[in-house]
């Protein structure tokens, strides 16, 4: 079996190179290694024009059977797109400091375990949707408002605190946030206008290192919306993303579509399965059933 290797030297806990190779090859797969930056540097955009270029370079020596990424979320989703333009099934070996693909989709933590999988020519696959943030793919959310401030502020702990720096942040953001003006229109009609803390557009809908809004359903974006409200109102809040259960909230408006447009009051900035992107327009379109994960 031949495998494509991708890394990114910069995710929160990316395993080394040299042993995700030797483990890789373990039962005789072929590896061949690129890092993210070779293949396309900028982790808020990729553009169509970049994907076939990146996609020729993982069939050097060779085409893959499978496309292996050792990252954090933010790379699975150019991963996914490269996947689908080759044909071929992805699979993931989390190197992030959340992963919350990986638990969204029951997929090994543990990276021994993960390789494991990942060198399994029997291992079985699973169709997953992909979409777009304008030119930016992603595979859980995209947020405005407490996420970005949250994001901006857990930075400074990912390595030491882990998947904790997040709580740290969402408590920071909740103290230095202002709601924001906010249109939603799903599918060409407005579903929403009006003063938000936050809104997440899912595909699976996880994020924050185990965070997750809830009644995700595939074929289509979920749009959760955080409405404007009082500072100890977003305790409540934290606890249904930290239970998986925002959108089961009564007052939290909860929209589906495969094509969603969000106009916001300000900087049009989201946090995009955690890297913060500027997103003007904030254009946001499903991919559905586009791409295959190896899994358990």
């Amino acid at each position: 079996m031949r495998l494509a290797l991708v890394v990114n030297p910069r995710s929160g806990s990316a395993p080394d190179q040299a042993e995700l190779e030797r483990l890789l090859a373990a039962d005789g797969a072929r590896v061949s290694t690129t890092t993210i930056e070779e293949l396309h540097d900028d982790p808020c955009s990729l553009p169509e024009h970049a994907v076939a270029p990146a996609a020729r370079q993982l069939r050097n020596g060779g085409a893959p059977d499978r496309i292996v990424v050792a990252s954090g979320d933010g790379t699975i989703g150019q991963c996914a797109r490269f996947a689908q333009e080759l044909g071929v099934p992805l699979a993931i070996v989390p190197g992030g400091t959340a992963n919350d693909f990986a638990r969204a989709h029951g997929l090994p933590l543990d990276v021994e375990e993960a390789i494991g999988l990942a060198r399994d020519p029997a291992a079985a696959t699973i169709r997953s949707d992909l979409a777009q943030a304008g030119r930016r793919p992603f595979v859980n959310a995209a947020a405005a408002g407490l996420s970005v401030i949250a994001a901006q502020e857990a930075a400074a702990h990912k390595s030491r605190l882990g998947s904790l720096a997040y709580a740290v942040g969402a408590l920071k953001s909740g103290l230095a946030a202002s709601p924001r003006s906010c249109r939603v229109v799903c599918d060409g009609e407005e579903r929403y206008a009006g003063d938000v803390w936050q809104v997440v557009i899912g595909v699976t809908g996880a994020f924050g290192g185990g965070s997750e809004i809830g009644g995700t359903c595939a074929g289509q974006l979920d749009v959760a919306i955080v409405p404007a409200g009082s500072r100890a109102g977003l305790i409540r809040r934290a606890y249904g993303m930290r239970a998986g259960r925002l959108t089961a909230q009564d007052d939290v408006p909860h929209l589906r579509g495969t094509v969603v447009d969000i106009e916001l009051e300000g900087e049009m900035e989201f946090n995009v399965d955690g890297e913060l992107c500027r997103c003007d327009p904030a254009h946001f379109v499903l991919r559905p059933d586009s791409f295959e994960v190896v899994s358990p």
